[in-house]
């Protein structure tokens, strides 16, 4: 697409992937934020340096944009921004990061969402598909933005791209030839309001698929279910409870794909390097996923096998004193805490809280009750809401901490057991006390690192 004039609003990474994409695209660029120059550290300098106008502790980036083709919102913002309502008003275009870097790729894009799940779906699948000899890129809401990969991408290359509800606000002409919906639970109430509007934006993924694509849905989730009656395009099933029409499913002790009469054998779930059903569901999606799209069984059945998940989620750091400190900082909601929890088998510390998505907690305080959670520590704004609902099952084990982060790590350490667990899997996203949910859990462990023995 040719983009004369641009503004591109919230300068994170996205952001700045896509000024940098619009500049090599031949754009006039306008990068704004509310934040100062020197909060960016450098980041915005090669952007500066290139001809790229910078807006910089700017409230009010409205009423800069006259004269623009096109407006470029990151996901963390809102629909409801002034910037996006005004430039409706001037008939400027506006995209979101991901919607414009896929107007400006080539090769054949696989894309992931769901609430749970998306980050290891999307880390295995890319796997996957570099053990087949592919060139690919795993991009999106995992970390590494869409935009950036662009300018390197060939015909030929594989695009796995990770997309949040907040991505697909913004979509128009975003098409995968796979597309994955993994789960519905809920989640960012705070943006969304109701379960309706969340489950519509999910469905977003496969808005423009036809009877060309695929699309990968668990059978065994109601919501993802009912996605089927809205599909134009193929439809295939993953499940580890139930025999599906068509897809991945386990039949006699294997993990297979194809139906009940016709199927190629993949692996035996004990194979599967990752543990829990949890992520025997994401292995089966991105078994799926790969199938459709050519790989051979034998390259899944070996990547399935060596694929040792993702950092930040329900991820081993260190045993200190016999007690073992588990990092779910990627546990940014009520269900993916939930399968953490169901994860330990040792007696558990849980340190939860952090920024209120407008979650109801009664469900996981549910599950706290029949595993070996004996004690929580809770931080952030969201530690008296959960101490309510703690409360309200007759949960006492608890304790406060305030925004003292450390000081809950090393609580939660004092207060556990020889042979125990210290899980961190906050329930909550990251934004009241830390940048993303990566600063949150390189900073559990580092501070888990440091820590010395005190059962001397």
């Amino acid at each position: 697409m040719k983009v004369n004039r641009a503004m591109v609003l919230g300068m994170a990474r996205s952001g700045i992937a896509a000024a940098n994409l619009l500049l090599l695209r031949g754009a006039e660029v306008w990068v704004c934020d509310a934040k100062k120059k020197a909060d960016f550290n450098g980041a915005l300098d090669d952007l500066e340096a290139r001809g790229a106008h910078l807006l910089l502790e700017e409230t009010h980036p409205e009423a800069h944009l006259e004269g623009m083709d096109l407006l470029v919102v990151s996901p963390g913002i809102r629909i409801e921004h002034p910037a996006i309502e005004r430039a409706k008003a001037l008939g400027i275009e506006v995209v979101g990061e991901v919607e414009y870097a896929y107007r400006e790729s080539t090769g054949m894009l696989l894309a992931v969402t769901g609430t749970n799940g998306k980050t290891t779906t999307v880390t295995l699948l890319g796997e996957i598909f570099k053990n087949a000899g592919r060139r690919t890129w795993v991009v999106g809401n995992i970390g590494t933005p869409y935009s950036g990969a662009v300018p390197q991408m060939r015909a030929g290359d594989v695009t796995v791209c990770e997309i949040s509800s907040f991505m697909m606000e913004t979509s128009k002409e975003f098409h995968p030839s796979v597309a994955a919906v993994l789960n519905i639970s809920e989640d960012h109430m705070d943006r969304h309001h109701t379960m309706e509007r969340y489950v519509q934006l999910k469905e977003r993924i496969f808005e423009n698929c036809d009877e060309g694509d695929f699309l990968i849905l668990n059978y065994d989730d109601p919501f993802t279910r009912d996605m089927a009656n809205r599909a134009k395009c193929r439809v295939v099933w993953f499940s580890s409870r139930n025999p599906v029409p068509y897809g991945a499913f386990v039949q006699d002790g294997k993990v297979v794909f194809g139906t009940e009469d016709n199927f190629k054998e993949i692996c035996t779930p004990g194979e599967i390097y990752i543990p829990g059903e949890h992520n025997l569901k994401n292995a089966m999606a991105a078994s799926a996923m790969a199938m459709v799209a050519g790989i051979p069984a034998p390259v899944i059945r070996h990547t399935l096998r060596t694929f040792q998940g993702v950092e930040h989620r329900i991820e081993f750091v260190r045993e200190l004193d016999g007690v073992r400190f588990i990092n779910d900082s990627k546990g940014t909601n009520v269900d993916s805490t939930i399968q953490a929890v169901r994860a330990m088998d040792r007696p558990t510390v849980l340190i939860l809280g952090g920024y209120d998505k407008h979650c109801d907690f009664s469900p996981l305080v549910e599950v706290i009750l029949q595993n070996p959670i004996e004690r929580i520590v809770l931080i952030g704004k969201t530690a008296d809401q959960i101490a309510g609902t703690l409360d309200q099952y007759g949960y006492t084990a608890y304790e406060h901490c305030g925004t003292d982060f450390e000081g809950a790590v090393r609580r939660a350490f004092e207060r556990a057991q020889e042979g125990g667990n210290v899980l961190f899997s906050p329930s909550c996203a990251s934004f009241d006390m830390f940048t993303d949910y990566e600063a949150r859990g390189r900073i559990f462990k580092e501070i888990v690192n440091r820590m010395e023995s005190i059962r001397k």
